[in-house]
């Protein structure tokens, strides 16, 4: 049988094996995005735990899946998977009160820069505004990545004025002038973001590269990735209030 078929059994039937095997050509979706979660999280959560998680989100895709809807499975599911896992995560509230306090202080920083500089702040601004050097500056930006890129995830997948699964379900016209909105603003923002992050953004969310790809593609490595990612964000959350 091929996987079609077993999408028909299980909508037509409620078949438990076509279900499962469903679930099975599916798992790998799952552990991509359980993967790329993890490295966001910074290395705070389990692995084990995220795909878990996520197979909640693909249980939950495959019951609410329409195959009369002219929209990809893979398209629908990884936003059920990826919300499964961001709203999991935010309920067992993962994030050290010291790493809350960096990324105040960071936030602070950048909203009083991007007065003087608009977006294309300088690492070495940055560090001057902290009162630390570029290196204690990089650790920062490593500490707190887990924190600001997951609030983007949580705005991404469940904020009412951008909820990119709403092209799967009925809405009604003044949500849809909302989403078109928030989708102009997000591009603005990211447009005029300096060259080096506006190609990280787009590499991991348009391209979805991991770290180590994006390292290959701009030549630097996967922590600078991670700093120019974790900078990039930071402008975005401010800019978008998220």
């Amino acid at each position: 049988m091929s996987i079609y078929d077993y999408w028909k059994k299980y909508k037509e039937t409620g078949d438990r094996d076509s279900k499962e095997q469903i679930i099975i050509e599916y798992i790998e979706l799952v552990k991509i995005i359980a993967g790329r979660l993890y490295v966001s999280y910074n290395g705070n959560v389990d692995y084990d735990d995220l795909v878990s998680y996520g197979i909640i989100g693909l249980i939950d895709a495959i019951e609410k899946f329409d195959l009369s809807k002219n929209v990809k499975f893979e398209t629908y599911a990884n936003i059920r998977i990826r919300g499964a896992i961001v709203d999991q995560m935010r309920n067992l509230d993962w994030i050290p009160r010291s790493v809350r306090q960096k990324y105040k202080r960071v936030e602070d920083a950048v909203k009083k820069l991007q007065n003087i500089y608009g977006d294309d702040i300088k690492d070495e601004y940055l560090a001057e505004e902290l009162n630390v050097s570029l290196e204690e500056l990089y650790e920062i930006m490593n500490d707190i990545s887990g924190l600001i890129v997951v609030s983007l995830d949580e705005f991404l997948q469940n904020g009412k004025k951008f909820d990119i699964s709403s092209s799967y379900v009925e809405i009604n016209p003044q949500d849809a002038l909302d989403k078109k909105e928030s989708e102009r603003l997000i591009k603005e923002v990211i447009e005029n973001l300096p060259e080096k992050e506006k190609m990280v953004i787009s590499l991991y969310y348009y391209s979805e590269l991991t770290y180590k790809e994006i390292a290959n593609v701009l030549g630097i490595s996967e922590s600078r990735v991670s700093q120019l990612h974790t900078s990039a964000i930071a402008k975005l959350k401010i800019k978008l209030k998220f």
